[in-house]
């Protein structure tokens, strides 16, 4: 049937959450009852309060010289090239610049993700192609590409060590001792208590897990907006990204009930999962001592029938690869 460029564009604003012409820039959602409408506050898809923060050369700076011990004060030659209203295979990334020879892709996550190794590859590919898309890679002349640099920086409320570096090649499905193709993601856990000298040497990245860490208090005794509220209220008064949050107050509330709920309905998510495979545990449950029995692992065996944490994070090991091979 062929369709009319209304309904083409309907289509598209539907896709992208893109709003019709003439409609003033709100963004709304209910959240515990309460309806927010912050007028003035555009959502975009990506903005998150990291990369509201990070997005300034000169905060980026600063979070480049805690990361590498130096000292860096002028961002002349610090290039942005993170990708600007474009998603390549759906896949983002919330910084990426080049400094010192390097490129360097930032992502901040609440819930650790196996995949980044792959995600980065595919979008660092893409940023690659930019900068050399005027190049002749068919030349003698060798053509130099800046060193690229993976971080993640997660605040989520699962367990994560300190840090952790993830392989491309975990993902290979033939293993090899030296694959011809590696990329590593070092991930640092900037909840509070963890990564002290990180935190310390970067103002901003430890005023922001305060200020998470503030939300998330809240947000157990108050409905979501008012948790939000009173956190940035707080955070001011306290000096906590004061000078960021009271410049961005409104779109920094918009963002912040977005990001939690995004947050807690993922959890809700994965706890039903692992509920509705908890009821045919019984069944999955005896697959999974029989498998233990038959390596000969006597000691698992009692520790799965006596230690329920732990039997529990077994069998949530045992569902999550389940789906992976469905």
């Amino acid at each position: 049937m062929h369709k009319t460029k209304a309904n083409t564009a309907k289509e598209r604003r539907k896709r992208t959450g893109e709003t019709a012409p003439g409609n003033t820039a709100t963004s709304e959602k209910q959240t515990n009852g309460t309806l927010l409408c912050e007028a003035g506050v555009q959502r975009n898809y990506k903005d998150t309060v990291f990369r509201m923060i990070f997005r300034e050369k000169e905060n980026l700076l600063s979070l480049y010289n805690a990361l590498n011990g130096t000292a860096y004060e002028e961002t002349d030659s610090l290039e942005i090239t993170t990708l600007e209203n474009a998603v390549y295979m759906n896949y983002k990334n919330d910084i990426s610049f080049v400094f010192d020879f390097e490129l360097l892709l930032y992502e901040h996550q609440s819930t650790c993700n196996p995949n980044m190794p792959l995600r980065d590859l595919i979008y660092v590919t893409r940023v690659l192609q930019n900068r050399v898309k005027d190049e002749n890679l068919y030349s003698k002349s060798l053509i130099k590409i800046p060193t690229p640099r993976f971080v993640v920086f997660y605040n989520g409320t699962d367990f994560q060590p300190e840090q952790q570096v993830l392989y491309l090649s975990d993902a290979f499905e033939k293993k090899q001792n030296e694959p011809a193709l590696e990329l590593s993601v070092i991930v640092y856990n900037i909840n509070l208590g963890y990564n002290h000298e990180l935190l310390d040497a970067c103002r901003l990245l430890k005023e922001y897990a305060q200020y998470v860490a503030q939300v998330r208090a809240y947000a157990e005794e108050l409905p979501l907006l008012e948790a939000v509220e009173k956190a940035v209220d707080d955070c001011i008064k306290n000096n906590i990204l004061a000078e960021f949050l009271a410049k961005n107050r409104a779109e920094a509330i918009a963002v912040s009930i977005f990001e939690y709920d995004e947050e807690k309905h993922m959890k809700s998510e994965r706890k039903e999962w692992l509920n509705k495979g908890m009821e045919k545990g019984s069944n999955t449950l005896a697959v999974l001592l029989q498998s233990l029995m038959d390596a000969g692992k006597s000691e698992e065996v009692n520790r799965v029938l006596n230690d329920n944490d732990y039997r529990r994070k077994l069998l949530e090991e045992s569902f999550a690869e389940e789906s992976r091979l469905v």
